[in-house]
């Protein structure tokens, strides 16, 4: 058994199964970035992070038992055989992770719908995994608690685990190898006048993946143990501006943190960089 089955197996307990199961996650943006693991299979994070998610902006996915196994992203039907290199990726992700909690011969028609752009740095993958846990859970029965359901979705895609739930959100990096202790958690009261603004300058799939790209950042930016230091300097003044609900404080905070991972990643032997002309 992997380390990643046996990882799943312990928060899961089939019960009643149903035919079939509908479930939504919102994305979300991280306030205080997630950008770097310290353990890539388990996607166990170096630090923590903080997020906010986009409301009804995100991932609703339908999971039904069928006579054969079949992915539909925005109403398009995609396969491991897809010539399409991005789709093709997903489809064996998402495939990968379901056959951690299938039976050997359950075949799925699996139906995802996202209301944000696929794979242009708004989450879509975080709402995408969240969605399908949040299905499984359901078609399973496994009646598992957030916090259960925050790691499976980790298994996912890491800021997956964030997207279970509406508002604030904090992902906790823990410091056990097994990763008992990294989860998510709602953070912090209602903020009713806080509104979030999205103005996408592409909504074409980005040159790099996040999931790529991290892993450069952590293997050879020389600027990437700077950027720890950071994490944990500007989560705790976005955590107290939170509760104090003081918005130019937060504003500043969080985009000295997103001006600061996107430096480390310029830091690499071949730098990434994810800005467009219209971004500055």
């Amino acid at each position: 058994m992997t380390e990643r089955c046996s990882y799943a197996a312990r928060y899961i307990n089939r019960g009643q199964v149903s035919a079939s199961a509908t479930a939504f996650a919102p994305a979300n943006i991280a306030l205080c970035k997630y950008w770097g693991k310290r353990n890539r299979t388990l996607n166990l994070p170096l630090t923590s992070s903080l997020s906010v998610s986009l409301g009804t902006h995100g991932t609703t996915t339908t999971i039904e038992f069928s006579e054969h196994d079949t992915l539909t992203l925005n109403e398009k039907q995609i396969g491991l055989e897809s010539t399409n290199a991005s789709a093709r990726a997903f489809a064996e992700r998402l495939w990968e992770y379901i056959d951690l909690f299938r039976e050997p011969g359950e075949c799925l028609a699996v139906r995802t719908s996202n209301t944000i752009p696929t794979a242009a740095g708004l989450a879509s993958s975080a709402s995408g995994f969240a969605a399908c846990t949040k299905a499984l859970n359901d078609l399973f029965g496994w009646q598992a608690d957030d916090a259960a359901l925050s790691r499976l979705a980790r298994l996912g895609s890491g800021s997956a685990c964030r997207s279970l739930w509406h508002g604030f959100a904090r992902w906790n990096a823990g410091v056990r190898e097994d990763g008992d202790d990294c989860y998510a958690e709602p953070f912090g009261s209602d903020w009713p006048d806080l509104r979030l603004a999205v103005c996408p300058v592409d909504t074409s799939q980005k040159p790099v993946s996040s999931r790529d790209a991290m892993n450069a950042t952590v293997a050879n930016s020389p600027l990437f143990r700077g950027w720890e230091a950071c994490v944990t300097r500007d989560l705790c003044a976005i955590e107290t501006s939170i509760i104090n609900q003081d918005f130019e404080r937060l504003g500043k905070t969080a985009e000295r943190n997103a001006l600061a991972m996107h430096a480390t990643m310029l830091g690499c032997e071949t730098p990434i960089l994810y800005w467009l002309p219209a971004t500055v």
